[in-house]
């Protein structure tokens, strides 16, 4: 089978392309090898472009270019369209860039697969747990509750919790497929969009499609230089730099890693059930783990005499809690998590530390969200 990844020279995608070529598939990539990734000399110097260069037939070419979509889709039998911007807090700045690239780029798509010759039979995206924004919580006297936006006032009072409008402190639940989706950030309302127009356009063209809504994921492998994705290269960057490290909020919001080598067989799974057809799963661990404790597990791994220090700033556009209920995608992909929490930071620390590991430009991002008020 002859299989497309957009974006698979990015850290999924290059990691998803070996494994592929393992299995036997043929594999293209189209990927505009975006400097913020991949360096500015991405051609000769992008680690992850190297790992399948000569392997892949490659078409360095964007998702926002109907041209190269036309030629990228040419005797494919799949797509895995996995492009896109992914920074949260950059979307919020580059709003007509992260909309142009990860919704047009998607209409793009589309609009190939409804009017051109083709014999695409299923469309995978990867979306994300940022649909979901704030996520799904309890409270005994409400009951579930999806909240909107944390309150500006309680934050610059540090009060980071999630609380209902009478002030009620409210407890997180994993978040399930049916879960409200009211994303609170640019990245997130365009992962909705690419949702609703491959649901409904594949459909209509008889085309199976499936959306993966990642949680975090991160491993071996994954860009150590882009400072506005990837909480684990820029907390590695600083430790390894003797940098103390600059917590936001007060260490105790969470996320759900996943490493690697689970996001790609998730992938792998949509790809292979043929039983499945137009289903959006969440990918994650449904282990939620806070910041702090990310920091000091890196901080272990990396044997470093650093301090952590809880600053209380906060980004707007940041969810507070988010885990995902996985079992859905148990019960119908098969799909179950086999790297820990623990056994993947030693992974991803245990490689890292064989890299050439510069500063990241980790500050001038921080600038950035400063200037348009975005960082408080």
């Amino acid at each position: 089978m002859n299989i497309l990844i957009t974006g698979g020279a990015g850290f999924i995608g290059s990691n998803l392309s070996l494994r592929l070529l393992e299995k036997g598939y043929q594999v293209t990539v189209l990927d505009n090898l975006l400097p913020q990734v991949h360096g500015e000399n991405p051609e000769e110097e992008s680690p992850l472009f190297q790992n399948i260069l000569g392997k892949v037939n490659f078409i360095k070419g964007d998702v926002t270019k109907k041209s190269d979509w036309l030629k990228a889709i040419k005797q494919q039998d799949s797509i895995i369209h996995l492009a896109a911007l992914t920074g949260t807090g950059q979307s919020m700045y580059q709003i007509d860039k992260y909309t142009d690239v990860n919704v047009s780029g998607t209409a793009k798509m589309l609009d190939v697969l409804v009017n051109e010759n083709h014999q695409i039979k299923k469309v995978i995206l990867a979306s994300s747990r940022a649909v979901y924004g704030e996520g799904k919580y309890f409270h005994k006297d409400l009951g579930i509750v999806y909240p909107k936006s944390r309150n500006l006032e309680n934050m610059e009072k540090g009060e980071f919790e999630i609380k209902n409008e009478s002030g009620k402190t409210l407890k997180p639940l994993p978040t399930d497929e049916s879960s409200l989706l009211q994303p609170i950030s640019v990245y997130g309302i365009t992962k909705q969009i690419q949702e609703q127009l491959v649901m409904s356009v594949c459909s209509s063209v008889n085309i199976d499609a499936i959306a993966l809504r990642f949680q975090n994921v991160y491993g071996a492998g994954q860009s150590l230089q882009n400072p506005y994705t990837g909480i684990l290269s820029i907390f590695s960057s600083q430790i390894l730099n003797d940098e103390n490290l600059n917590i936001f909020e007060d260490g105790e919001e969470s996320r759900d890693f996943i490493y690697i080598d689970d996001a790609v067989e998730a992938i792998i799974l949509s790809l292979e059930n043929t039983d499945v057809k137009n289903k959006v799963f969440n990918i994650g661990t449904g282990v939620s783990t806070t910041v702090l404790e990310l920091a000091k597990t890196l901080k272990k791994y990396y044997n470093k005499d650093i301090e952590i220090n809880i600053s209380g700033q906060f980004r707007i556009g940041d969810i507070r809690h988010n885990f995902a209920d996985i079992s859905l995608a148990q019960e119908k992909l098969s799909f179950f998590p086999k790297v820990s929490f623990e056994e993947g930071i030693r992974k991803f620390t245990t490689w890292v530390l064989k890299q050439n590991m510069g500063k990241i430009k980790y500050n001038q991002s921080l600038h950035e969200m400063i200037e348009k008020g975005l960082l408080k």
